[in-house]
């Protein structure tokens, strides 16, 4: 799946969020090894050196952490994994609602147009 980067932004700050994606939705569970910076540069198609920038502030962050000689591996903390998965979904409910807003409609609206988008959703899912 090609990392789709663009240039409105740092790519090492792309990488980043990229990778904290992949560990908070699963694709990577705690104390999993990631692939080599090379591997992921040639993933990415980017400089090792842009890579190397963005996992090594993974790893300030103590989201991935290094083992000498073995590589990088994703932290065991699951209680930090879960909390950033929610303060992730809760930024992409505030933006929601912001556009929600620009649009014209109010918090109760939205919500009332969510809560037919999901009855519709489980009304399809259980026909």
């Amino acid at each position: 799946m090609p990392w789709n980067l663009d240039n409105d932004r740092p790519i090492y700050l792309q990488l980043m969020e990229r990778i904290q994606h992949d560990i908070i939705s699963g694709v990577y569970q705690p104390g999993d090894k990631l692939p080599s910076v090379r591997d992921l540069a040639v993933d990415a198609a980017v400089n090792p050196n842009t890579m190397q920038k963005a996992l090594a502030e993974l790893e300030r962050c103590g989201l991935v952490y290094s083992q000498r000689t073995s590589g990088r591996f994703i932290t065991d903390d699951a209680s930090m994994i879960r909390k950033m998965r929610t303060e992730l979904a809760q930024e992409h409910i505030e933006e929601f609602f912001k556009q929600m807003r620009r649009l014209g409609f109010s918090d109760e609206e939205t919500l009332e147009l969510m809560t037919q988008k999901l009855k519709g959703v489980t009304d399809e899912t259980n026909s």
